[in-house]
């Protein structure tokens, strides 16, 4: 019986495995930049006796499995399908990370406030573009990015630079632009849930960040805290 459960468990934890390098070669493909991410620590020598939560060296990482592996992370991004697969052949374990600001940024909301703003959405007959659910109870809507706009307070940047501690200050709107990113679906937080997709990437040019925000606001003023 136990030789069975493992086996089970082993082949699920391949399959989750096949599913990351798919996604992460997917990504690339539609021209968004990717990197490696750390991921929580199934089968590391020590992680069970250690409590440790994330693949990452540092104690009492406070976002396991949902911050860059390497500080270089910017530099290493990439959208290139061969050099991703590349990536995810060596460490097929590790979680997919995609970097804003280049290509897309990201509103980042609530979960229950996000559910609110689709269907003020729906109802306004809104295309809301791409919406993912990420593995901390937030929903993710992806817009078009801004780029780097002249005047400094058209834009802000959560600056997480692979310091997951300060992915925990700010408890209502994240917008993830310039310097920062997000953990993609299918990846997996170190509490063992699993991001994943609200709205699936459908080809369509992503829509305007400010119009988004609109509903967001109004989701927010009306859902209970």
């Amino acid at each position: 019986m136990v030789d069975v459960m493992l086996r089970r468990a082993r082949r699920k934890e391949r399959v989750a495995r096949e599913q990351m390098a798919s996604a992460a070669r997917r990504y690339a493909d539609m021209g968004w930049p990717v990197c490696q991410g750390a991921h929580p620590p199934r089968g590391l020598p020590g992680a069970r006796e250690s409590g440790r939560a994330c693949s990452c060296d540092r104690i009492g990482c406070p976002a396991p499995g949902a911050h860059p592996v390497s500080p270089t992370w910017q530099m290493q991004a990439s959208a290139d399908p061969a050099a991703v697969g590349r990536l995810w052949s060596a460490t097929p374990a590790a979680n997919v990370i995609l970097v804003t600001g280049r290509v897309f940024d990201v509103l980042d909301i609530p979960v229950t406030v996000g559910l609110a703003a689709l269907d003020l959405m729906e109802r306004a007959g809104t295309q809301p573009g791409p919406v993912a659910a990420s593995a901390d109870d937030r929903a993710l809507f992806f817009v078009a990015t801004r780029g780097a706009p002249e005047m400094q307070d058209e834009w802000w940047s959560c600056h997480l630079d692979c310091v997951p501690d300060d992915m925990t200050q700010t408890a209502g709107l994240r917008w993830h632009c310039r310097d920062s990113y997000v953990l993609a679906p299918p990846s997996r937080h170190g509490a063992g849930l699993v991001a994943h997709w609200i709205r699936e990437p459908s080809g369509r040019p992503l829509p305007d960040a400010v119009r988004m925000l609109e509903y967001l606001a109004d989701a927010s003023g009306e859902t209970p805290r």
